[in-house]
């Protein structure tokens, strides 16, 4: 017979009904009830009534079917690893404002790679256009209720959209979202705004639009473009200048006022970045309610700033062997952290330096502390003094992983510097390592 579809095996749950059953990994589950499983959503989805029929394919080809009574909520015990989501929908967009298509050469094959697959937006919040969302999957999401979902928005103006993705298919979305949003399904959005786009009038269409929708439509970020200096042959893009920046702070708090007499909810948000960008101070932590985009940048600096108010009060008033440490900041990072230091540097006995470290990787444009790599650090700290320990935020790592985006890791830049480094994760941790013997 033909190589069936099917979802492959790739562990048992031991005491598990699949083990009871001799299920074994390599074997690939084939249907549920008839259904086909084409991923670990259908797994889940089919899988959660009481009686089932499970049709299983063995490794050496034998088909086993099998009628199982369980309580509803119980699991079979399968888990399909690598195998849950087979092949990646790539997303068929040209963006005229895409990072990706930004990217340093000869990187990590992975950082190229444009996933646009909505399965990905619930399973692990990455955002999706929905320009590759045809109506049986727009079903889908609503019969298996995949909520909540993040969705890449950038504008609702039909015409503009279909430009700025260069994408014909792309000006429906607000229909999609009016779809969704009637079978209940959570959205939370955000736009990229380049300026002179999407920002200014466009903006403002957006936010209406969107909160239109509210409460399905749960919130809106708002992210500069990033600019690299990897642009040659794309569409012509700058970044925001101060003064633009504080025109969009402006907008977008002028909504929230009125969201938050209307729902007691701001349900739209700036970026942390333009308002350092700005010049304007960071707003209360009212203002990001239940924090819903902090993977955007959107009130990672206002919960610094609160966990550090929280633990000011119990720094110590001297330190004993006196210290002298190194911290490293991106430029907009810095406007956080310079009042940081210079509080610490009141306790005697203990001295920190803060590096400001300019981008050199993806050029001076890009301000983010997250964007900064290993080789960054070392061409602007290598041949100084650093004392006796630097300081790093995991924020310039992959995600648990001690790998910047330049595949150095932190003990080839440790050893560069020759020089003990640690990576802390907020202020708490910062304040162990400086207070420790």
């Amino acid at each position: 017979m033909k190589d069936p579809k099917g979802l492959s095996i790739d562990a048992v749950e031991p005491q598990s009904i699949a083990e009871e059953l001799g299920i074994q990994p390599g074997d690939k589950l084939l249907t549920i009830n008839d259904q086909p499983v084409r991923d670990v959503l259908d797994y889940r989805f089919l899988s959660f009534a009481e009686e089932i029929l499970v049709k299983i394919i063995t490794r050496q080809g034998e088909v086993w079917e099998f009628e199982i009574e369980k309580d509803a909520e119980e699991g079979l015990g399968l888990d399909f690893g690598e195998n849950s989501f087979g092949p990646t929908r790539r997303c068929h967009n040209r963006c005229l404002f895409c990072f990706v298509d930004q990217m340093a050469p000869a990187m990590r094959k992975t950082l190229y790679v444009k996933d646009d697959d909505y399965r990905l937006s619930f399973w692990q919040g990455n955002f999706v256009s929905l320009t590759n969302v045809r109506d049986p999957e727009l079903q889908r999401i609503i019969q298996q209720k995949l909520s909540p979902l993040y969705i890449s928005v950038h504008t609702t103006n039909p015409e503009l959209r279909c430009r700025m993705l260069n994408n014909r298919h792309a000006g429906k979305i607000m229909e999609q979202l009016q779809q969704l949003a009637q079978a209940g399904i959570t959205m939370h959005t955000q736009m990229v705004l380049c300026p002179g786009i999407n920002d200014g009038q466009e903006l403002e269409r957006s936010i209406r639009d969107l909160s239109g929708l509210w409460p399905q439509v749960h919130s809106l970020a708002a992210v500069p473009v990033g600019v690299t200096k990897y642009r040659d042959g794309l569409f012509h893009l700058r970044p925001f200048s101060p003064k633009e920046a504080g025109d969009v702070v402006a907008i977008i708090e002028n909504y929230q006022r009125r969201f938050m007499e209307r729902w007691d909810y701001p349900f739209v948000y700036a970026s942390d970045e333009f308002y350092l960008l700005a010049g304007k101070p960071i707003p209360l932590a009212e203002r990001y309610a239940d924090f819903p985009q902090t993977e955007n940048g959107v009130g990672l600096s206002r919960l610094f700033l609160d966990e550090w108010d929280a633990l000011e009060p119990e720094l110590p008033s001297r330190m004993e062997p006196s210290r002298s440490i190194t911290m490293v900041t991106g430029v907009s990072g810095s406007l956080i952290m310079k009042p940081v230091v210079e509080r610490l540097n009141r306790i005697q006995g203990l001295q920190i330096s803060l590096e400001v470290i300019a981008n050199s990787f993806f050029g001076q444009t890009v301000t983010v502390t997250g964007l900064l790599t290993g080789q960054d650090i070392i061409k602007a700290l290598k041949g100084k003094e650093l004392g006796d320990l630097l300081i790093l935020p995991s924020v310039m790592l992959r995600q648990g992983e001690e790998v910047f985006l330049d595949d150095f890791t932190v003990t080839q830049v440790s050893q560069e510097l020759q020089m003990p480094i640690e990576v802390v994760e907020g202020p708490r941790e910062m304040v162990e390592i400086l207070c420790q013997d």
